[in-house]
This record gives structure tokens, sequence and C-alpha cells, in this order.
């Protein structure tokens, strides 16, 4: 079995478009909410969104082929760029048969969806843009990357809603730990703030509908009532150990676990006793071969919706038992936003900072305790710790849990 490790990274989000200003934000307890700007959204009863600002896919890509993708492609391709000279990779120098992809997105294209799909109803089929299915299609993140990149290896979309970038990266672990694969890019990508991503989860009553962006996203908070949609991609470089020593990488963490599973229980909500999720996190750590009290930090999915943040408080329990009161966690959701698919992307990007800088991140706006989250959220005010097992949560839509573990890397491993 192959040793997986982290050679590279890179990320478009609410709070920065590169890994530094994103980490940045995290470790200053910025959040990235502020009024929808992207259409008209007051008929949606929505007002905060965390949106991308100022991207500019010219850095990334020329304009020929960044006027050929829907938004979501472009944050993947650009996260992806970023993550390919993040980690010194030469294409030209590796067999790039063994060089794959897997970047998921929870929804795809949603704005040409849309947009096709009004310009269908207004002025008739034959107005569809030529390229509407390429632009819309949730696989063509995986598939733009690997044609930006020069990827000739395995190439997935895989889709399990807001789980889809940590399933993508733990499966992506898994090619490279049983050597189909040298070295893969992994993540997901979304860009869902239009006008039917925004209704659709509104309707669902998922969505906060606070109009004050400091109380908009509040995880584990008593008053929490909904989560904030954000946008954007976090994609990992992910290599076979030998693979990386060889060509003199730089290695920034080690993947050594990976827990998935359902809950076969309900279309949108978790199991009330949160073992589902937990015995995702237990999958995680046996693999990863550490005991409950080895883990220091848990990046949770923490969404800021009541039924979630209960339910993952008690699966966390049900994961750890006794060991769950000591162990540092914290929903980065509360400066981001929810990114859906690309929400594992982001947050595992996170968990590697954390971890190489010795720093958890906090809870914003977490003022109001309830009785039923009550462990150590890192409330508020990040702050350092030495940092060895890290834990990633996402769970999606359908009952799809996926647990992620990182370790820090020593130079002399």
């Amino acid at each position: 079995m192959n040793r997986v490790v982290i050679t590279g990274m890179g990320a478009v989000t609410p709070l920065g478009n590169n890994v530094t200003d994103f980490w940045n934000g995290i470790k200053n307890g910025q959040h990235g909410f502020a009024p929808i700007t992207k259409f008209d959204a007051s008929e949606t009863g929505i007002t905060v969104a965390a949106e991308v600002k100022d991207f500019d896919p010219s850095q990334f890509m020329d304009r020929k082929e960044y006027k050929r993708m829907d938004l979501y492609s472009q944050y993947a391709v650009a996260a992806s760029v970023q993550a390919v000279a993040d980690s010194g990779l030469e294409v030209d120098k590796i067999d790039a048969t063994r060089f794959g992809v897997m970047i998921g997105s929870g929804i795809g294209g949603l704005n040409e969806m849309e947009s096709g799909i009004i310009k269908m109803h207004n002025k008739g089929p034959k107005r569809v843009p030529p390229l509407f299915v390429p632009m819309t299609i949730g696989n063509m993140a995986a598939g733009n990357t690997s044609i930006k990149v020069g990827a000739k290896g395995i190439s997935l979309d895989i889709v399990t809603a807001c789980a889809s970038a940590t399933n993508s990266i733990g499966e992506a672990y898994r090619n490279i730990k049983h050597g189909y694969s040298d070295v893969i890019l992994a993540g997901g990508a979304e860009g869902t703030i239009c006008e039917i991503g925004i209704a659709g989860f509104a309707a669902l009553t998922a969505l906060s509908e606070s109009e004050d962006p400091d109380r908009a996203s509040i995880p584990f908070d008593k008053e929490r009532n909904g989560f904030v949609m954000g946008e954007g991609a976090g994609v990992l470089m992910l290599e076979s150990l030998e693979h990386a020593k060889a060509r003199g990488a730089n290695t920034l963490a080690e993947v050594v676990g990976y827990g998935s599973n359902s809950d076969a229980y309900h279309m949108t909500a978790p199991t009330e006793d949160g073992s589902g999720a937990g015995k995702a996190m237990q999958m995680a750590l046996a693999d990863a071969g550490i005991t409950p009290d080895q883990v220091d930090y848990i990046n949770a999915h923490g969404t800021s919706t009541p039924a979630n943040d209960s339910s993952e408080t008690k699966a966390i329990k049900y994961a750890l038992g006794e060991a769950a009161e000591k162990v540092a966690i914290s929903s980065t959701k509360s400066m981001t936003g929810h990114l859906l698919g690309a929400a594992g992307g982001i947050e595992s990007v996170a968990c590697v900072k954390a971890i190489q800088e010795g720093f958890l991140p906090p809870t914003l706006g977490l003022r109001v305790p309830d009785e039923q989250c009550d462990l150590d959220y890192v409330a508020n005010t990040g702050r350092p710790k030495e940092i060895t097992y890290a834990l990633n949560n996402s769970l999606g839509f359908g009952g799809h849990n996926a647990v992620l573990c990182f370790k820090k890397w020593e130079e002399n491993e």
C-alpha cells in the first residue's frame, strides 16, 4: 500500500481567491457574508450570501477557455492551476496517464442551466446556446481541469451533495493508496448563487433568513436558523509518497484515513442519534489506525441548521466516546458559508493549514450556548494548538457521510 501525501493546494473562496488569503481570513476570524449582489433576491426572502469577490478567470486561463465554462468550472480550473503550481509538478516530466482528476460538484452548472432554460422559455428551443450541455453537466469541472493541466489518468465527478469534495478526496486517496494512480487533483467546485439556487434551498427552509451578516451563519449557536449559501472551489494535489520523494516535492500533510457510508434514513435529515456520521468517523479512525483520544481537531460539517448541528454533536460523541469532551471542534462555515459540493475541498485546505501552523480555526458568531451542542467549538476566537491528527466531516442530502483524517507531516518521515 502506498502512503498518500498532499503536495499542493488551491482555493477560490468567499474569503479570498487563493490559499493564503483564504487562510488569513480564517485565522483573523473574518467572514465573507454580505447582501446578495449577483441577482435581485428581494422576492426570495433571502438577503445574505457568501459570494466570491473579484474573481478574474483570465489569471488562470484564456478568454476562449473560460467563456466555454459555467462559473463552477472556472472556479475548479482556477483552484487546480493553483494546486499544480503549489506542488511544483511538471506534467511533461511525469507519466500523465497516471495523473488523475477527481473534482466533484453537488449541482454542476446551475447558472447556465438557469439562463438557458429562461432563454428557451422566452425565445423558443432554437435559441438554446450551442454549448448548453457541456457548460451545465456536472463532470466538466473534472473534464475542463484535465484538459487544462494535461492529466490523462482517471477523471471523475463524484456527486454526493454536500459530501462531494470530501468523497472525491477520499476516493482519490484510495486510488493512489492501491497503486492505480501516482498523482490526483481532488476536491470540489460549486457556483449556485443564482435565483434558482437560492430559491430552491429557500423553499426547503434550509437557508438563513437573517438580514444581519454577523448573525446569519452561526453554527452550534442556539439561535441558528439555516445555512448561508457560499461558492468557490478547493483542490488538493494528492500524490504517492514515493512519487513525491522521487521528484523532490514539498510535503504539506498526509492523508491517513477515510470513512464513507449512508444514513439510509431520510432525503434531507440526518439520523437523529448521529450514528450514521458517527460510524463514518469511526471508519476513518480505523483506517488511520488511531484511537479517539489521538484526534486533536475536527472541522465539523457545522452548517448552522438546527438539525445538523445537534445531530453532528451526537455523532462526534458516538464516534469518540469520552474523548469527545476534550477534542477541539469548529465550523469554518461560520466564515465561508456552505459551499455545498465544494465545502469539503476548502475545509480540507483549512485542516491542512491548521495542522501546519498549529492553529485551531474559530467558530465565529457562537454567542448563545445550546444545551444540545455542548462540546468545545472554539467559540469566536481561534487559538494555538499542536495538531497531529485532524478530521474533516462532510454530510450530504440523501444520507451521504464522508470523513477524512489528515496527519501532520514530519520532515524525518
